[in-house]
């Protein structure tokens, strides 16, 4: 892999990792780091201050990036009836109940990215959460994927149209992709600030000390920049 290594001491080179930078700086060496040769992801790492191992203190929920991730999600639906005409209406990619269940349980078929179950189904998707649950598949009312039949049709798109859901880490850290390479700083900007606006609406009343305690992006093949958490939380509350 000599021409990785090569191109990635490159961008590297680029970025000092002893600074913090303003947002608007890191974004804009996000953009010159995306060199391969696809349209690269855009990634944001945030560690809170926070023990996962607490139960008081597991951070979880979603957020509708205001421009989408940029790339065309997946999305299964468990429902019945007219829930299930909602949901093929709003764009679903698969629907169905005991029979997509059982596809699943059967034959192992994983080939989406988000499921969302009404609320009537839960009990019969619970029989697949061993399958759906390591590959972080199964719905959870946390992050609105379980829902009553009349607002299945609104979850579809949300999802579809750019929420993402996430997860505190062991670490206490936040994983989550906010965008592509090829979309604008401006709007990369405002994906990565509701992100961390929702984190911080999100801080347990038990976390002690400094919450939000860094802030990193960087892209699919791209060196890690790290942010002024202070900066970006300062501005996501601006952005309200």
């Amino acid at each position: 892999m000599p021409n990785y290594g090569k191109r990635f001491a490159a961008m590297r080179q680029k970025v000092d990792s002893e600074r913090r930078y303003s947002l608007e700086e890191a974004l804009k060496l996000v953009k010159e780091t995306a060199t391969a040769k696809f349209d690269e992801s855009v990634d944001v790492a945030v560690r809170l201050g926070v023990n996962p191992r607490q139960a008081d203190q597991m951070v979880r929920g979603a957020v509708a990036l205001p421009h989408g991730t940029g790339k065309a999600v997946r999305v299964v639906v468990f429902a019945e009836g007219d829930a299930a005409r909602a949901a093929e209406e709003a764009g679903a990619d698969h629907v169905g109940g005991m029979d997509l269940i059982n596809k699943i349980q059967k034959e192992g078929w994983v080939d989406f990215d988000k499921a969302i179950a009404v609320r009537a189904m839960m009990a019969k998707v619970g029989r697949i959460g061993r399958i759906l649950g390591p590959r972080g598949l199964m719905p959870n009312p946390k992050t609105g994927t379980v829902v009553a039949p009349e607002s299945v049709a609104e979850a579809v798109q949300d999802i579809k149209s750019g929420k993402i859901d996430f997860r505190v880490e062991k670490a206490g850290i936040v994983h989550a992709s906010v965008g592509k390479a090829s979309m604008s700083e401006e709007q990369l900007r405002d994906n990565v600030l509701a992100l961390v606006g929702t984190l911080v609406r999100l801080k347990p009343s038990t976390a002690k000390g400094t919450y939000v305690k860094s802030v990193a992006l960087s892209t699919t093949m791209g060196p890690g920049i790290r942010l002024d958490p202070n900066d970006a939380v300062r501005q996501s509350a601006e952005r309200r």
